[in-house]
């Protein structure tokens, strides 16, 4: 069997990608390190899942975070929807599944993730796929039920911008909701560790993205942080299998990739403990 290529991952890159974290760097982190969550999941959804006793394997953590997400967003049949930072448009299938009929239009910087997404024949007539900046919303005011950004906000830059294209978008009464990553309160390399390079997103305080929200003239009617159901229950899945993880993550990828995931995992679970940082649903409306 010929052997496969390992993806090569330079640290200067990973450097970069986090200090820099423009729009050209969050594709090319996604380009590199997406194959590592398909991997150990076994999916191709990119959330962290929302876990608990029913929902303990990555798939089913995963399919239960738009479940729980799409219920915070009050999605209904026939509803117009725009998914910003779709990723490869997964939860946009799950979504038709649960509220058929449904209008999906599936927004990402990354056109790649959109060319390969899978899509079967009944969703094709109903999903468009736009490859758009969340700063710029191709679409005619007021002429959408929802814009929803299930665990993407956290790299849109500056998110006020997102923000106040989402209201202009959204019909009178429709709502925004968002799954983002934040920390509670603003933070240091004492306070992140190795986080604090390999998190390559924005760490928008919690309170920061309520008062976005406002200013931009929202209302709003949902507000959770369910970060313990979130980062901790995933790092304790990934640590109990990463034997086998770490096996078949080494075939695509350096050995020093999966060394830093891990200790990236560990960490992001002790500060998670600490309520450093934490995991907001939040749903608003216009």
């Amino acid at each position: 069997m010929p052997s496969v290529e390992l993806k090569k991952i330079s640290l200067v890159d990973l450097f970069l990608w986090t200090i820099r974290r423009n729009e050209k760097d969050v594709v090319n982190m996604y380009d590199s390190l997406s194959g590592i969550m398909k991997i150990s999941t076994g999916g191709d959804m990119l959330n962290f899942g929302f876990w608990n006793e029913n929902y303990d394997s990555p798939l089913s953590a995963q399919k239960n975070m738009c479940t729980v997400f799409a219920r915070m967003a009050k999605l209904e049949c026939g509803q117009r929807i725009i998914d910003v930072g779709s990723g490869f448009t997964t939860p946009a299938s799950i979504w038709h599944e649960q509220y058929d009929p449904l209008e999906v239009t599936c927004v990402d910087i990354n056109f790649e993730h959109l060319r390969n997404a899978k899509q079967n024949r009944t969703q094709r007539a109903k999903n468009m796929r736009v490859n758009a900046t969340a700063r710029i919303l191709p679409f005619c005011d007021q002429s959408v039920d929802r814009v929803v950004a299930l665990e993407s906000a956290q790299h849109f830059k500056p998110l006020e911008n997102f923000i106040s294209e989402s209201y202009r978008i959204l019909k009178k009464g429709g709502i925004l909701a968002m799954a983002i990553p934040v920390v509670q309160k603003p933070t240091s390399v004492v306070d992140l560790g190795v986080l604090a390079m390999t998190w390559s997103s924005e760490h928008y305080e919690a309170a920061f993205v309520e008062s976005v929200i406002r200013q931009q003239g929202f209302e709003i009617i949902s507000s959770e942080k369910v970060g313990s159901s979130v980062y901790e229950p995933l790092t304790e899945y990934y640590v109990k299998n990463r034997k086998h993880l770490k096996s078949k993550i080494a075939e695509q990828y350096p050995f020093y990739v999966e060394r830093i995931l891990y200790n990236s995992l560990q960490k992001m679970k002790n500060v998670s403990k600490k309520k450093i940082i934490d995991y907001m649903l939040i749903a608003c409306k216009k």
